[in-house]
């Protein structure tokens, strides 16, 4: 399967984070102020367009990185970045397609990464930058002391978030058990979540550049992102109605990872992704979940267990009035697993009604 361009880039980033040779091997020729073009693969496409240079099939190393790139041409290694395959390469890509770059290294990178889909690297001498080109994105990579500065507050702010998260997610459970929910409270916990989730992938993608130097923000990240519970499929699931389908359900997953920054401020746009649109009356509208969010935190009941008995008793608070011998009515659960599914359940509702009210 194809791979995307920003997983694409993904990838290189580990190839170039610190600790790396090919890192060292960047940084050597930044520090000898010479610049250096880098294809990162080889293959008809690239082939074909190669004019001069000659043929070397050495072994990587940052020192031959180095000594390369004092002279004229770019550089071609495979895609691992563990052979030198071509020095002094001039690079021919066809001129009509767009770039946004002024300088000749800059626009030829840009061009060759788009034709040939493969990853290019520029360094400049005089930006002093190391930028690269993954297809149609750019990134340029900064020093680690610059990026886990930003990655240190962006850590500070998931803190919040996830103490926030927390809070609302706590709260709908609360509210779920006494049947008060209203719109407003599903689509603060949905915004929670996706606010969660975005400044999450912010600092994975921090510790993909910082590679050995973030270590430590990496286990940062993991404690403050585990147990976070139910994915935002689940809450929406549990609202979208019976008509709602997997593939609806999906539709307004993408739909909340698309939204702006503003519009997810908006608890009106999240709404109306739920299939709850009418302004502010709307949002103070009770709703009944169906009992999936619940169900799901109950590690030993199988989702396909969970989807029967949410389909059977049609909600949360029949689910949650049933006993154990009518939780055994419904298929595929015994004795063992009811009585689970009902302590779990009453262990849910008192710790939810606690922690609302203590």
């Amino acid at each position: 399967m194809a791979r995307s361009p920003e997983e694409v880039l993904a990838a290189t980033l580990g190839r170039v984070a610190p600790g790396t040779g090919l890192r060292d091997g960047l940084e050597r020729i930044l520090r000898g102020r010479t610049g250096a073009l880098i294809v990162l693969g080889f293959d008809r496409t690239v082939e074909s367009i190669c004019s001069g240079g000659f043929e070397i099939g050495i072994d990587f190393s940052p020192t031959r990185l180095r000594e390369l790139a004092k002279m004229d041409g770019a550089i071609v290694m495979d895609r691992e970045a563990k052979t030198i395959l071509r020095a002094a390469v001039h690079l021919v890509p066809d001129p009509t397609l767009p770039t946004s770059e002024s300088g000749t290294r800059h626009r030829t990178a840009e061009r060759v990464a788009i034709q040939t889909g493969l990853p290019v690297i520029s360094v400049s001498q005089s930006m002093q930058i190391i930028a690269l080109y993954v297809r149609g994105l750019r990134y340029v990579l900064e020093g680690s002391e610059k990026v886990l500065a930003r990655a240190n507050q962006a850590l500070a702010t998931l803190e919040r978030y996830r103490a926030r998260l927390d809070q609302v997610t706590n709260s709908l459970s609360a509210l779920e058990i006494e049947a008060m929910v209203t719109v407003r409270d599903v689509a603060q916990t949905l915004q929670r979540q996706e606010m969660v989730r975005r400044i999450s992938e912010e600092i994975r993608q921090y510790v993909l550049e910082l590679g050995e130097d973030g270590r430590l923000l990496s286990l940062q990240l993991e404690e403050l992102t585990v147990g976070r519970g139910p994915g935002s499929d689940v809450v929406i699931r549990d609202y979208a109605g019976d008509e709602a389908t997997s593939e609806t359900i999906e539709a307004a997953v993408q739909a909340l990872t698309e939204l702006s920054s503003t519009d997810l401020i908006d608890l009106n746009r999240i709404a109306a992704i739920l299939g709850y649109a009418g302004g502010e009356s709307t949002l103070d509208a009770v709703v009944e979940p169906r009992g999936y969010r619940l169900i799901t935190g109950l590690k030993p009941v199988p989702r396909a267990v969970a989807d029967r008995l949410v389909d059977h008793f049609g909600g949360l608070q029949n689910l949650m009035a049933a006993t154990i011998e009518d939780l055994m009515t419904v298929d595929g659960i015994g004795e063992q697993r009811a009585r689970t599914v009902r302590e779990g359940l009453s262990r849910m509702a008192e710790a939810s009604l606690l922690d609302r009210f203590l």
